[in-house]
């Protein structure tokens, strides 16, 4: 679902070459690859948005919830969740009220840390992370436009680009 009208040219080739025309060839590439990832980034990102919106979620809190369910035992510190989705503390307590404002997840005191504080996912929220990951899994994760090889190989590329970002060891 493009944001605009489909161009009848690559804009990003042409800025590459305008790049290379300029005086900046040892850079077009780079710039060419970088805008690319960002530009996907958005066109995937629209697509998850527009799947879990119909469920009440932004793609953030689906990742909450879903990261609680992955859990031993379904709930998870705040400090953890922010960790894990690599997110401030800002994030994850914005995306906790409106969870637990939906009656999708629950906080409650850390027993093993009496400051910390746990949320825990409701069954509620199991139910609607369940029906949020079928439509994603179906409209969005395995609709991505590219060979298994292929999303392999970009799997891969991508995540030693990470690597090296300091993302993850």
């Amino acid at each position: 679902m493009p944001t605009s009208a489909r161009l009848p040219f690559d804009p990003i080739a042409e800025a590459m070459r305008q790049w290379r025309d300029h005086g900046w060839s040892e850079a077009a590439l780079g710039m060419g690859v970088i805008t690319s990832v960002i530009r996907v980034q958005q066109i995937l990102a629209g697509r998850a948005e527009g799947v879990v919106r119909p469920f009440g979620l932004t793609f953030a809190r689906y990742e909450v919830l879903m990261l609680l369910l992955f859990s031993r035992q379904g709930e998870m510190p705040l400090g953890k969740i922010g960790e894990r989705l690599q997110v401030g503390a800002a994030s994850v307590t914005n995306a906790i009220d409106r969870l637990e404002g939906d009656g999708l997840v629950r906080r409650r005191v850390n027993p093993n840390d009496g400051r910390g504080v746990l949320a825990w996912i409701t069954d509620r929220g199991r139910n609607l992370a369940g029906q949020a990951t079928d439509a994603l899994n179906q409209n969005v994760f395995k609709a991505v436009d590219l060979s298994p090889t292929d999303a392999d190989t970009l799997f891969a590329l991508l995540g030693t680009l990470r690597a090296r970002a300091g993302d993850f060891d």
